[in-house]
């Protein structure tokens, strides 16, 4: 009888264990980094709201603020204070942004810092 040689097909078991565990650390990481991206959205909304606002388009600055803090604190955002605000009329049209960033733990002291930029435009 003559010999057939076998090619091995497949992932072997350290391998799959490999691309296992390169899933999971995605996936774990991409848990951790939604809730900022979820964050800074509703903080963009809260400043498109005030800006289309027709009764805030006369209001002081204090008073802009004030109408974010409000906002803010309905939706737990704590990460951008009334303080961190610009406000500004560029041609009659209220503009607010800020910038800050958030630090993410990923593991031991590893940490994913990002820098976000939230305006009304």
């Amino acid at each position: 009888m003559k010999a057939r040689s076998h090619k091995q097909r497949g992932v072997g078991f350290v391998g799959f264990i490999g691309i296992a565990a390169g899933l999971i650390f995605v996936a774990i990481l991409g848990i951790k980094m939604v809730p900022p991206y979820i964050k800074n959205a509703q903080i963009a909304q809260i400043f498109r709201t005030i800006a289309g606002d027709p009764a805030m388009q006369s209001a002081s600055v204090g008073e802009i603020k004030e109408a974010y803090a409000r906002r803010a604190d309905i939706n737990y955002i704590t990460g951008v204070t009334k303080d961190d605000i610009e406000v500004s009329k560029d041609d009659g049209v209220l503009r607010l942004s800020a910038s800050y960033s958030v630090k993410v733990p990923v593991a031991g002291n590893v940490s994913i810092v990002i820098d976000f930029n939230p305006s009304s435009s």
